[in-house]
Formats: structure tokens, sequence, C-alpha cells
């Protein structure tokens, strides 16, 4: 069940990543996290739990509202 939620948080993250022109590496520097666990998180982190830190830490990154990362009803 919340496997498919993580996913759908892994590719809005991802594509919010794109649009402002960041690689993995450079977003990860960005917000003090490793680009291998980024990547995790985009890939749906094999539906392990993330912290929310983590996730405001991403959004803030982005310069997007957390809650467009969360928001499964929104399309990407």
């Amino acid at each position: 069940m919340f496997a498919m939620r993580y996913k759908m948080i892994g590719l809005k993250i991802a594509y919010y990543r794109k649009l402002r022109g960041y690689t993995q590496g450079q977003l990860a520097g960005k917000i003090g996290i490793s680009t291998t666990y980024l990547g995790q998180i985009e890939r749906g982190n094999n539906g392990k739990s993330y912290s929310l830190e983590t996730l405001l830490l991403i959004a803030q990154g982005l310069d997007v509202d957390v809650n467009l990362l969360m928001n499964a009803g929104e399309n990407i």
C-alpha cells in the first residue's frame, strides 16, 4: 500500500528536480544527503520509509511546497 505512495513521491521529486535543472548530485549536495540516498528515494525507496525531515529538506531544496510532493491526487 505505502510502496506506491513512495513511488509517486519519488517520481514527483525527480520531476521537480529536473524541472529546476538539478542533477541528483547537485540536489543531494544542496540538502546534505548522499546521491545514492536521493536516487533510492526517487525510485520509491523499495517501500521503505524515510524521515519527514528528509522530505522537507528535499522540498526546500527544490523550492516547492512539500504538499506538492505528498499529494497523491496531484499529477505531474
